[in-house]
């Protein structure tokens, strides 16, 4: 949920923009001239992705939903490709420092969106994005009060009534999709279609138009209708024929982590990084559990932890009741800066979202100025599970994971990162961002909480948090491997199993999204490199270093790839260019 659809929001710009509206005789001069482009490619985003754009709280699109039909893809690599022509227009050179680094931040970030729409295809191939989409669009109207409840009841309606024709391109673009992209679709859409019978009525009860209201029951009897008809489109007719390959290969694989996260290193090195970081993780984590206990295996010591966790009917209470702790510790020993007093609320998933998450932080968007609620999402059991798999499931939510779980979210992880974003140095740096910033950040959260004395030193709080390390570790092997060197979902599964030391029930959902999300190498990536970067800043500080003054100089960079963060605050030449137009 990091990129927070934001690379998805500026991957549909539309096509009728021509970079003449603000090239000046040839190449454009000064900053007002990159200031318009940078402007111009946002707010043409926000237009084309209007769900994206109520998320970060521009709400000229509320009543809209995306255009998803293969014209309207076409339309947004046209208006992308004029884009990059324009910006070859723009004298970076320059500029000031901050504005080089943008400039470079929107290169990236066409490019990034143009290798999306133009090779990789996840809009031919993946058939949850469709009804996905519909559900998180209106949902974004339903989560925050930015605006009276009839007003946004009305933008609801408007949004339903594009459904159907959302779901009639989904039908025309999906070709041979592979098997897995549409199992995770049908596993999604009983959550989906409950979603529109239940949670979109019960929002609204309280709204006493009746017109409104008769509206709103037409047309969402007819938007569960389309996707009742859509999930039996998927199962009886995409199903049968989904035979294609979900590996990326090399080449893509490589465009994409250059494109996104401005990384460069040879897939080889890069996963000799990933293989020599799990097993030091796996080294620590046995000398952590013969502290605890030595005369049990250290996966036995592990299994008796994640065995103690609350019952699932008290989850969201015991994820609350942890958070007031954590903010203290980070306040106390100055951690970081936290610039709001504004707390988090705890709640379940969305239905939509439960295939593929167990926790995520939905933080209000950096231009969000009435609607301030920030959700922290947990997942509990579905109904239908076996007794066994709800528990392998729960043990993902033992007590110290739950301390764990929530510095990574929330204290000084994801919650506090976004707080910071309204306050960064531009409006480019509040909406484009990668990975290996925001999930590095609150991976290296983790382990950063922990040496630092969080708990007291306490073996079994970093116990857990050396298994969550090792979760993302197989993240980081699994997805490379997956993509580019043929490993399968059963091996994934087995990987994540034995190496990983997880849960099966976990290990399939892990390997299940890394089919789809192939650079989930992102958080363990990141940790490394902002570990990196910290003992650099320090030995450039000398005498005048401290973690905070690390820490909220680079919360205040916004999240973009890291390689711009370290030019930024070691004052460093510009990062490299990536050439990324030339993946075209």
């Amino acid at each position: 949920m990091i990129r927070l659809a934001v690379v998805l929001s500026l991957a549909i710009l539309c096509g009728c923009l021509s970079h003449a509206a603000w090239a000046v005789d040839g190449q454009c001069e000064g900053a007002a001239a990159f200031d318009r482009f940078a402007d111009s490619y946002l707010d043409f985003g926000f237009k084309e992705h209007p769900s994206s754009a109520t998320e970060l709280g521009v709400h000229d699109y509320d009543g809209q939903m995306e255009d998803f039909s293969a014209a309207a893809v076409e339309n947004r690599i046209k208006g992308l490709k004029d884009m990059a022509a324009g910006l070859e227009q723009i004298k970076v050179a320059d500029l000031d420092k901050t504005r080089r680094l943008d400039a470079q931040l929107l290169k990236n970030d066409i490019g990034a969106n143009l290798l999306e729409l133009e090779q990789v295809q996840m809009w031919r191939k993946y058939p949850d994005q469709y009804s996905s989409s519909c559900t998180a669009s209106v949902f974004a109207l339903m989560k925050r009060n930015f605006a009276p409840l009839e007003e946004r009841l009305k933008s609801v309606i408007s949004r339903e009534k594009q459904i159907p024709a959302c779901l009639k391109a989904a039908r025309q673009n999906l070709s041979n999709p592979p098997r897995i992209y549409t199992e995770i679709a049908l596993e999604q859409m009983p959550g989906i279609v409950d979603f529109f019978k239940k949670s979109v009525p019960e929002a609204f009860k309280s709204v006493t138009d009746e017109k409104l209201q008769s509206e709103l029951a037409e047309v969402n009897a007819q938007a569960v209708a389309e996707l009742a008809a859509y999930e039996r489109f998927l199962k009886d007719d995409l199903l049968p024929r989904s035979t294609g390959q979900f590996a990326l290969g090399e080449k893509l694989y490589s465009q994409k982590l250059l494109l996104e996260e401005m990384v460069d290193t040879p897939i080889d090195a890069l996963l000799a990084r990933g293989e020599t970081e799990l097993r030091r993780l796996q080294a620590e984590f046995e000398a952590t559990a013969r502290q605890i206990d030595r005369e049990r295996p250290p996966r036995v010591v592990f299994e008796s932890l994640s065995s103690d966790h609350p019952a699932a009917s008290r989850l969201i209470t015991s994820v609350s009741g942890v958070l007031e702790d954590i903010r203290k510790f980070c306040v106390d020993k100055e951690i970081v800066t936290i610039p709001s007093e504004e707390r988090v609320k705890v709640d379940e998933t969305p239905p939509f979202a439960r295939a593929l998450s167990f926790a995520s932080m939905d933080t209000p968007g950096p231009f969000e100025t009435k609607a301030r609620e920030a959700y922290y999402f947990v997942t509990l059991p579905e109904p239908t599970w076996t007794k066994t798999k709800a528990e392998e499931h729960m043990r993902a939510f033992s007590t110290y994971d739950l301390l764990n779980t929530s510095v990574h979210e929330a204290y000084p992880g994801h919650y506090v990162q976004f707080l910071w974003v309204p306050h960064v140095p531009s409006k480019v740096r509040k909406v484009i961002g990668c990975g290996s910033n925001a999930e590095g950040w609150a991976h290296y959260c983790e382990q950063m909480m922990v040496d630092e004395g969080f708990e007291g030193g306490n073996p079994r709080l970093k116990l857990m948090q050396l298994h969550d390390a090792l979760l993302r570790a197989c993240r980081y092997i699994c997805g490379i491997r997956m993509h580019t060197r043929g490993m399968t979902l059963a091996q994934s599964i087995k990987f994540f199993m034995e190496e990983g030391y997880q849960e099966k029930a976990n290990a399939e959902r892990e390997s299940k999204r890394g089919t789809m999300n192939p650079t989930y190498l992102v958080y363990t990536l990141g940790k490394l490199d902002i570990l990196a970067l910290r003992d650099d800043y320090r030995k450039a500080a000398g005498d005048k270093y401290s973690l905070k003054d690390f820490h909220d100089r680079f919360l205040a960079q916004g999240f973009p790839p890291l390689k711009i963060v370290r030019a930024a605050l070691l004052d460093n030449a510009d990062p490299p260019s990536t050439r990324p137009l030339a993946a075209r």
